[in-house]
């Protein structure tokens, strides 16, 4: 059954407590809400029907795999919005409706800017990025854009939170009038005093990796999957270490860990590690791997109920963690890997 609505589905909110600044002096408070209001009018316009069709944004041409120099002032049109579109159109997912539901989970550790007196200040930044966004942020792009925060002076991380929940949205959604967005992404923004709070901890379920398979495939290939429909059905939560896969552009290996929750017919366990190993040589962004895995079990095993979690390790001080999903539930507890 498909879902159109993010509204439909209940992921929460990421854990971390929000921090409310001590009242900033007038005039930081007017400099922070005139830059606020510029902003906002810029995302409006970058988002506008008068400025469709869209420009269309590839790969080839981002910043990955390019020298880049670091900007010194805060700079919104950093973010490179790539569209979700063509990668789904490859394993049969054609316009808006979607087969499933989700989040993209971001984590930055990489962020910093300065306060009013020119300190410098930090946080962790936890992004929710709804799976029926129109683009995703090439992850290059996201860090390049979060360094411009570096020598700049924002009133309060209040402000820091709104503003980068409003520079990702204009890009997420680039193309799309503000009067047609399903769905926001959302920021929350962790501080030093909620450090000690962030977990380490693995994937809960039944590692596949304990088993002792023979792997010889290293591009997709979901024929090594199949489930038992002579069986009764099962509840199960799979997990496997060994997912590694490459960047889209630059080849760079991608290692992640993955969970696979499902309700129907017994899949079989050695030919599922078998497929998650075959990714090991298959150039896709995380976000479209996951996706790919999804529909692959979907169609060939036909679960009654799927959730596909990957979590995978940083770079750039970013980690990105999708979630795709075919029942409402809620988001898993914030925490990292601790590959992570």
């Amino acid at each position: 059954m498909p879902f159109t609505r993010a509204g439909v589905y209940i992921l929460g909110a990421l854990h971390g407590n929000r921090h409310i600044a001590a009242p900033s002096p007038p005039a930081a408070r007017f400099a922070s809400a005139r830059l606020a209001a510029l902003t906002l009018l810029q995302h409006f316009a970058m988002i506008s029907p008068a400025n469709t069709p869209a420009a269309v944004f590839t790969p080839e041409q981002s910043l990955l795999g390019k020298s880049s120099t670091y900007a010194q002032e805060y700079d919104p049109s950093l973010l490179y919005p790539l569209p979700r579109a063509p990668k789904r159109a490859e394993i049969g997912i054609e316009g808006s409706t979607l087969p499933f539901m989700g989040m993209d989970l971001w984590t930055g550790y990489e962020l910093s800017w300065l306060n009013p007196r020119g300190k410098p200040q930090i946080a962790i930044m936890q992004v929710q990025i709804p799976c029926e966004s129109t683009h995703i942020i090439e992850s290059k792009s996201f860090k390049l854009y979060l360094n411009s925060f570096n020598n700049s002076q924002f009133a309060d991380a209040q402000t820091v939170q709104q503003r980068i929940t409003d520079d990702i949205n204009a890009a997420l959604w680039h193309g799309t009038s503000s009067a047609n967005i399903p769905a926001r992404a959302s920021v929350q923004l962790v501080l030093p005093e909620q450090f000690e709070q962030q977990k380490i901890a693995e994937l809960q379920g039944l590692s596949l990796d304990r088993l002792d398979v023979q792997c010889t495939h290293y591009q997709p290939a979901p024929e090594l999957l199949e489930a038992d429909h002579s069986q009764p059905a099962v509840d199960e939560t799979l997990t496997s270490n060994l997912l590694k896969s490459n960047c889209l552009v630059t080849g760079q290996p991608d290692w992640g860990s993955v969970q696979i929750s499902y309700s129907g017919a017994p899949i079989n366990q050695e030919g599922l590690l078998r497929y998650l190993v075959s990714f090991r040589n298959h150039n896709e962004f995380h976000e479209q791997c996951v996706e790919r895995i999804y529909m692959d079990i979907m169609r060939r095993c036909q679960p009654a109920h799927l959730t596909v979690y990957a979590r995978y390790t940083r770079r750039g001080g970013l980690d990105i963690n999708p979630l795709r999903t075919s029942q409402p539930q809620a988001l898993p507890a914030s925490l990292r890997c601790a590959r992570q």
